[in-house]
């Protein structure tokens, strides 16, 4: 049997009107803010002596300031899309209604997987602060 998994809210979501998506899109900047404030307190963490002078301490480190980094991209997509659709809404010529649709699930995609591997860096973090 041949099955894919698919987020059926994304898909109920792709559907709606532009104001839903726009609101989605919303909500992944506040996240976003979100977990750079959680980065910010790993950073926290992570700088404290018995980590920071660890192996597995450095390397948590490292990916911290990789996320912090994959926001800033992530974000900056995000603002961009809004621009497109500030674009789309104002009758620009160029620009579809499916291609924004298009756009909004990839960034929907990759805003799932990101959440995925932030939550799983997340328990990486706090399993070894655990430890100490």
């Amino acid at each position: 049997m041949n099955t894919t998994t698919s987020n059926p809210k994304a898909e109920l979501l792709l559907g709606a009107g532009l104001d839903v998506l726009h609101q989605e899109s919303r909500e992944w900047q506040e996240e976003i803010s979100f977990w750079k404030d959680e980065t910010r307190f790993f950073a926290k963490l992570l700088d404290k002596k018995e980590i920071k002078e660890s192996e597995y301490g450095k390397m948590l480190k490292n990916l911290d300031k990789v996320h912090e980094n994959l926001f800033d991209y992530l974000a900056d997509d995000i603002i961009a899309h809004e621009k497109l659709l500030a674009r789309l809404e104002k009758g620009e010529k160029g620009i579809s209604d499916g291609n924004y649709r298009e756009q909004h699930r990839k960034l929907n995609k990759r805003m799932e997987v990101f959440t995925n591997e932030f939550k799983e860096f997340k328990k990486m973090v706090f399993g070894y602060a655990k430890k100490l």
